[in-house]
């Protein structure tokens, strides 16, 4: 299944008992699909993407099996949430919107959501539990699309129209990675908007009520915004990465962090190399808390940070990578991109 190595120059961490050789290891997927759903649940990892393509390992990336959805070969899905090896939910980009469910690890799929509306578009997903979880689109008639489940994805239906947020004309949110929405700790939500308005939309009582954060991320045309969103450090230290995708290599406001859940951003001393589309992190493994090392991905490359998002240097020049996951254990990363692109990274002490 893997076609080549490319091994990264050695990281000089702060932390000494981190310092490790970062290598990618390259998947042969025999397509040239675009991923940029990716979900890991324990040793099973999914991607989807176009061409109605979803890919499956159940052995932490070593082997892959590859398929396309019968019926929807035509649907771009980017989103995914996987609930185990073989119950996972997937939803495409566009109208009409459509959402699956698979019991038997992709060999059959189930309809379990349709919506014909022209604006409906799903941007992501999470869980905060096995069963109770929450998935995003673009506004509808100013409203975002939120859709909701109590029995692990088996159902979804939308509340009332007048609980969801109010959204400003020209802002929505986008799914290059599947990361603009994120479930927190008692029931709290957090999704991630772009477009002419860059904010946060906050709610802690699972969507009946919410909040409005604004952030100083790059904003003011439909391509620039919050492209991704991630909590750490018991949830107080928020990051937001992003930027405009028309102008990838532009590091103004592109990336920022908060050490108090959105009250005060603060700009990093050295930023990623441009527009970024998804970032993740690795913990430590005596505490999941402490972070070793953060990653940002995007058309033009990888950035590593390792002291919280302060200071992002270059990792790699390897191209148009969209979405990174950490591994269940925090000793690698699963990563997707354009032209079938799938990598593993090891990050071994």
């Amino acid at each position: 299944m893997h076609r080549s190595i490319l091994t990264f120059f050695l990281l000089l961490i702060p932390f000494t008992s981190i310092a490790q050789m970062c290598s990618l290891q390259y998947v042969d997927t025999k397509t040239d699909a675009s991923f940029r759903g990716l979900s890991v649940a324990g040793n099973a990892v999914w991607v989807t993407g176009s061409k109605g393509c979803v890919g499956r390992s159940i052995n932490g990336g070593s082997d892959w099996t590859f398929l396309q959805v019968p019926g929807y070969e035509k649907c771009d899905f980017r989103t995914i949430y996987a609930l185990d090896a073989n119950n996972a939910v997937i939803a495409n980009a566009g109208s009409p919107a459509y959402i699956l469910r698979t019991s038997d690890g992709g060999a059959n799929w189930q309809l379990v959501y349709k919506n014909t509306d022209s604006a409906a578009f799903i941007d992501g997903a999470d869980f905060w539990n096995d069963r109770c979880g929450i998935m995003h689109g673009d506004p509808i008639n100013g409203r975002p699309l939120l859709l909701y489940t109590r029995n692990g994805g088996r159902t979804w239906k939308e509340r009332w129209k007048w609980n969801s947020p109010k959204m400003n004309e020209g802002e929505a949110s986008f799914a290059a990675s599947g990361t603009s929405i994120r479930c927190l700790m008692n029931w709290t939500v957090v999704i991630a908007t772009g477009g002419k308005t860059s904010k946060l939309l906050l709610s802690r009582n699972r969507g009946r009520r919410w909040r409005t954060i604004p952030t100083p991320m790059l904003g003011g045309a439909n391509s620039t915004g919050i492209y991704s969103f991630m909590p750490w450090h018991s949830v107080w230290h928020w990051l937001i990465a992003g930027g405009d995708y028309k102008h990838d290599t532009v590091q103004t406001a592109n990336f920022f962090y908060s050490p108090n859940k959105g009250k005060k951003w603060l700009a990093p001393e050295q930023t990623t190399r441009g527009y970024r589309e998804c970032i993740a992190a690795i913990s430590d493994h005596a505490k999941r808390d402490r972070v070793r090392a953060m990653f940002a991905v995007g058309p033009t490359g990888i950035d590593i940070s390792t002291d919280g998002g302060i200071n992002w240097k270059p990792l790699s020049d390897e191209k148009g990578f969209h979405v990174i996951k950490p591994s269940s254990d925090h000793n690698g990363m699963f990563l997707a991109g354009s032209n079938g692109k799938l990598a593993i990274m090891k990050t071994s002490p």
